[in-house]
């Protein structure tokens, strides 16, 4: 008895326990539950926290493409000493063409093998070195899009690849900015590097610009998004009013043209009968005739038809030789020569040509002249 009064005590005052917590969360406003602080960090993950190590060894490897060879060669070396930081092997496999990472004994993050695989995938993808270390952060991680299935044909593929990157790559600059992660385009793969909510946004652009949506939409509403979320009274509310709503528009798909549909006058009496092959022979008289004479009949009907066609190629290949009709030539009455020139205006120009002198005028004549246009100078001044 006493244990069940006991028991029933606890379930009362649980009861009340959980009637308290819920005023007190009404109280609590929902937005300081739902926000991160500013300033907010995560503590580093120390060697406090995992004192006795990894209890296995684990290892990932991946290949890389022979063009990254001699890129990789010269960046190794900085490679080992970053992930020697956090305790973990890095081996280059030139014969094989391979990347490998393993933890080791002084291990003590587990998640640090993850980042590792990471970093070496990056390193395969054409990211360079630079970018691929901020990987090793606890608050930036990766995202490989594959982009190659995803549209069959391939010169739409390689236009809607061209296009996510924009003219001299201000799309791909633009789509950076907004989302705070490293994006590289390279063959069938895209790769990103960022904050968890940029790689979210990312791979929504890059999946729906190769279901052929252009992305300068999805940059236009990251970019009202981001003006919003600087206004604290809207962060609780909903922003669909304010995001445009693009409606696709397919050009290819035309509209049918409606077909007319005419209407028949109403008969009781149902449609004749058509007549068979029987009853047409019995019109023609061609039921009573042999088989042979059918034959013949058939023969000669062929015949008819041959002829025809022969004639009509006949009459088209004579086309080609009909010469043109030739227009006909009209004469031109010839005009006078004396009633267009005048000879009189010809004869006073040779008079004219005959008094003027040839050659340069004496030096006399011209000292007169000179001296004649001074005088003129002076009186003008005066």
């Amino acid at each position: 008895m006493a244990s069940s009064t006991t028991s029933h005590d606890v379930s009362a005052q649980d009861v009340e326990d959980k009637k308290k917590r819920k005023k007190k969360g009404d109280e609590v406003d929902e937005s300081e539950l739902l926000t991160v602080p500013d300033g907010w960090k995560e503590p580093p993950f120390t060697k406090e926290d995992n004192p006795r190590g990894l209890l296995e060894e684990s290892s990932f490897a991946t290949l890389f493409p022979k063009y990254r060879e001699a890129y990789l060669k010269e960046c190794w070396p900085l490679v080992q000493k970053a992930l020697a930081d956090h305790h973990v092997k890095a081996d280059l496999d030139l014969i094989e063409g391979s990347m490998t990472v393993s933890t080791s004994k002084k291990t003590f993050d587990p998640y640090s093998i993850i980042k590792a695989r990471d970093l070496i995938k990056l390193l395969a993808r054409s990211v360079p070195f630079e970018q691929a270390m901020r990987i090793l952060q606890d608050d930036v991680a990766c995202d490989i899009i594959k982009i190659g299935s995803l549209v069959r044909n391939r010169e739409s593929f390689v236009k809607r690849r061209h296009r996510l990157i924009g003219p001299k790559g201000s799309t791909l600059k633009a789509l950076e900015l907004l989302t705070n992660c490293y994006v590289m385009v390279q063959g069938n793969t895209v790769s990103a590097l960022g904050p968890y909510g940029g790689l979210k946004e990312v791979r929504k652009v890059v999946v729906d610009t190769m279901k052929n949506v252009h992305p300068i939409y999805n940059i236009k509403t990251l970019m009202i998004k981001r003006e919003l979320s600087k206004d604290p009274e809207l962060r609780m509310q909903s922003w669909e009013r304010f995001l445009p709503n693009f409606k696709p528009k397919n050009l290819s798909k035309r509209k049918a043209p409606k077909k007319k549909v005419v209407k028949k006058e109403y008969t009781p009496f149902p449609p004749p009968q058509p007549e068979s092959q029987v009853d047409k022979e019995l019109a023609s008289g061609e039921f009573f005739l042999k088989e042979s004479q059918k034959r013949r009949k058939k023969i000669e009907e062929i015949k008819v038809k041959q002829a025809e066609a022969l004639s009509k190629r006949q009459e088209e290949r004579q086309k080609a030789f009909i010469p043109p009709k030739e227009k006909p030539v009209v004469k031109k009455q010839a005009v006078a020569i004396s009633d267009k020139i005048d000879v009189q205006a010809i004869k006073e120009k040779v008079k004219k040509a005959k008094n003027k002198k040839l050659g340069a005028p004496p030096v006399a004549e011209v000292a007169q002249k000179d001296t004649a246009n001074g005088k003129k100078r002076k009186k003008s001044k005066l």
